[in-house]
């Protein structure tokens, strides 16, 4: 796939616009007024969101021009299904909108064949999922969703399997603040507690001279083995944040 190309589906990507957010938070009042023209304003200012998105599959054979279609078709179902009386970024809530609807693109044009019925199910545990995810503004897990659709978590595990692209720990998954998050930063690592690694006394010192949130996160995300995106709910920051103060303090720390 060609990411060098400047011009996706006619849209000259080095010349799209970059909106500041009181002009995100203007053209939204005017979007939910029904101003077609406002939200056509604002898709195209998100439009670097879709391909910063895209940019994941990069591993795939499909054509560059046609995920950029459906990415877009993600971010415009963000756009008409986004909260504003939620506390969450709209970046925040649209990319994972945007991988989602190409995953199913991705997944309807797979070349390996799986059967009809692992098919279905699958889907109505995606769809379950992300109708959980936008009401309780957090991930289910399986069984919350073999709950929700009343079919058993192993079918659900093997029909999500059977559907799933493989991917590299490496890929991007998305950036935010000049930050790219990737595969392995959401990856939980129960195996690599303390008593398996962190023996080393110059590390605990070092930990003791870090400010008490900065120790905090460092613990959580390596001692109790916490995704990025768990420590960033639970300290209460984004976890483009969190990435920053790890990467930080984890080369002061000696760490990684």
């Amino acid at each position: 796939m060609a990411f060098t190309k400047v011009e996706i589906c006619g849209v000259n990507t080095s010349k799209l616009p970059v909106l500041t957010n009181e002009e995100k938070e203007f053209l939204f009042e005017q979007i939910q007024k029904g101003d077609e023209n406002a939200r056509e304003l604002y898709i195209k200012g998100n439009l670097r969101l879709v391909l910063s998105v895209i940019r994941r599959f990069s591993n795939s054979n499909e054509n560059v021009d046609d995920l950029f279609q459906i990415g877009c078709i993600g971010l415009m179902k963000a756009i008409d299904n986004f909260d504003t009386n939620q506390n969450v970024k709209f970046s925040t809530y649209a990319v994972p909108m945007i991988i989602g609807e190409i995953r199913r693109y991705l997944r309807d044009n797979n070349s390996i064949r799986v059967s009809r019925s692992l098919r279905d199910t699958a889907y109505k545990a995606i769809y379950a999922k992300e109708n959980y995810a936008r009401q309780n503004l957090r991930e289910p897990t399986v069984n919350e969703i073999a709950n929700e659709i009343g079919i058993p978590r192993e079918e659900i595990v093997n029909a999500l399997d059977a559907i799933q692209s493989p991917v590299s720990l490496y890929d991007p998954v998305y950036s935010e603040g000049g930050d790219t998050l990737y595969v392995m930063d959401q990856i939980s690592d129960r195996k690599n507690r303390e008593e398996n690694w962190v023996e080393s006394i110059s590390l605990r010192e070092a930990l003791e001279r870090l400010p008490e949130r900065e120790k905090h996160i460092i613990e959580l995300r390596f001692y109790d083995g916490k995704t990025q995106t768990e420590v960033a709910a639970e300290i209460g920051i984004s976890q483009a944040q969190v990435s920053r103060l790890e990467k930080t303090h984890s080369k002061q720390c000696g760490a990684i």
